[in-house]
């Protein structure tokens, strides 16, 4: 338990990382930094996968199918959400409403996953959930009011913006759930050869959609300096960043608590990510969270600690052998 608690928490540090690189580069269209994000993970992969080559020849064509599933819903199309959502609504704004997983995963897994993991009882997990609701009812407040503050806000680009990250909140529901699935399916196989397996899957898909965008931004007539950007030199670093800190480095720490954890309460701490992101937001707005903001923080920290005092209770078929 600790030890993937302790995973999870070196997962979110990295995927906070995340929110930051759109507000960093706000010239560059979304898919670019979608795709480029994940053609870098999917070059950093490749020495990697020599290294593990053995273990990934082990691999059987259906787990390669379902690699690419996750690296498509997972990793591009949930960062082209993301990316889109920043760039509109600015940092804390979709951070919140990604803030909201935790819950969502935590209901659906316990609802999904209870013959496999054990069913969180849901008296016991009301008051987690409601800790981290309220965390988030918070953040959302202060951060409306702040928008509320600004003097040329664009009500309908924010609006955009947070449907986009709902978007976003769909994608990374769908999967922690199913990559959990493949991990508790195959104890035997290492998350770090996983995690490669998911960035080879991705290079293919991410070279063709990178492709795809500066075709299409080359025939709108975009003013963007193409191939990389009017921040060549930033750019690269921002995406091998990205795809080394956040994509492979995240990704093995997150199988790594996914392999040990119940997903209903892994879930519950991706909350570490929503943390991180905030921290950022405001170190990059050069600005103290107000206090409502760290109030559900702290909320949001409670809930997580109260979820880990959960364990488990198998279903009672389970506990009688009853075949499912």
């Amino acid at each position: 338990m600790l030890t993937g608690t302790l995973f999870a928490l070196a997962a979110g540090l990295l995927w906070g990382l995340v929110f930051v690189v759109p507000l960093l580069l706000p010239e560059y269209p979304p898919a670019l930094l979608s795709t480029a994000r994940y053609l870098a993970f999917g070059l950093i992969a490749l020495p990697l996968a020599w290294v593990d080559r053995a273990r990934l020849r082990e691999l059987a064509r259906a787990d390669w199918v379902e690699a690419g599933k996750l690296a498509l819903v997972g990793n591009l199309l949930y960062y082209l959400c993301l990316a889109a959502a920043i760039q509109r609504a600015g940092g804390p704004l979709p951070t919140v409403i990604i803030g909201t997983l935790p819950v969502v995963i935590a209901v659906s897994s316990n609802l999904r996953n209870a013959r496999r993991d054990g069913r969180l009882p849901w008296l016991r997990l009301a008051p987690s959930l409601a800790l981290i609701a309220a965390g988030i009812a918070l953040v959302n407040h202060a951060e409306l009011q702040h928008l509320r503050s600004a003097q040329s806000i664009d009500v309908g680009r924010h609006a955009l913006g947070a449907l986009l990250a709902v978007g976003a909140v769909a994608c990374w529901t769908w999967y922690p759930l199913r990559n959990a699935d493949w991990l508790r399916a195959h104890p035997e196989r290492s998350p770090r050869v996983w995690a490669t397996a998911q960035g080879l899957a991705t290079l293919p898909l991410a070279a063709a959609g990178l492709a795809a965008v500066w075709l299409g931004l080359g025939l709108s007539g975009d003013t963007l300096d193409l191939p990389l950007g009017p921040q060549p030199q930033r750019f690269v670093a921002l995406m091998l960043a990205l795809g080394l800190l956040a994509s492979w480095i995240g990704g093995l720490c997150w199988n790594e608590a996914s392999q040990r954890l119940p997903t209903a309460l892994a879930g519950q701490l991706i909350v570490f990510e929503t943390a991180a992101a905030l921290a950022y937001a405001f170190v990059l707005r050069r600005s103290a969270p107000p206090a409502a903001t760290l109030l559900g923080v702290g909320l949001l920290l409670a809930g997580v600690i109260w979820a880990l005092r959960i364990r488990p209770e198998p279903l009672p078929e389970a506990r009688a052998g009853v075949p499912h």
